[in-house]
């Protein structure tokens, strides 16, 4: 096992990753399990200016983040501990990019009403440039029709969110006001 994974993984051996937006129709790492989960002390938001994967310096997009306060539904992925450094380095290395998020170990609950896992995921890093302050969803919804990156269509990145958390059982105003209001394609 290697040592600096050690400490992130829960007392049942595994690593576990809460995923809220793209990491739930993407995730891109191999997994056990994805587990419907809530998390307490964040919520969902378009809060990061995409430069990369969502948009170019010229005409950025904008991406989700975990901000401050609230709560979120999203899910756990249970990582076998032998893929765990793996799936750690894959994640830092599609998550870091500008140093956007910051990992953090949070706590999770298993739904419906279950148990609680220490989790990793990405937070929002609020004192950078490309922390996007409240937007209206008029605005942020501009933003995401002409936002176009290396990833592809901002517009894309929003309706799998939104498309994958439905399938879950989750609905989320938030974004679903955003996606209401994007132009026709």
């Amino acid at each position: 096992m290697d040592q600096a994974v050690a400490p992130l993984l829960d007392a049942d051996g595994f690593l576990y990753v809460f995923g809220y937006g793209s990491l739930i129709w993407k995730p891109g790492f191999p997994h056990a399990a994805m587990l419907p989960a809530l998390l307490r002390g964040f919520h969902r938001r378009f809060c990061i200016w995409s430069t990369h994967h969502r948009g170019t310096p010229e005409r950025p997009g904008l991406v989700l983040g975990l901000d401050r306060g609230g709560a979120c539904r999203g899910v756990l992925f249970r990582v076998e501990p032998a893929d765990a450094a793996a799936a750690l380095a894959y994640l830092d290395a599609r998550e870091m990019i500008g140093g956007v998020y910051e990992r953090r170990m949070v706590t999770a609950r298993l739904l419906p009403g279950g148990e609680f896992k220490r989790a990793v995921t990405f937070v929002a890093v609020r004192g950078l440039d490309s922390y996007c302050r409240a937007l209206a969803p008029e605005a942020a919804a501009a933003a995401i029709a002409a936002g176009v990156g290396l990833s592809g269509a901002n517009r894309d990145y929003l309706l799998n969110t939104v498309a994958e958390l439905r399938s879950l059982g989750v609905r989320d105003a938030g974004l679903d006001r955003i996606a209401a209001l994007l132009p026709p394609d």
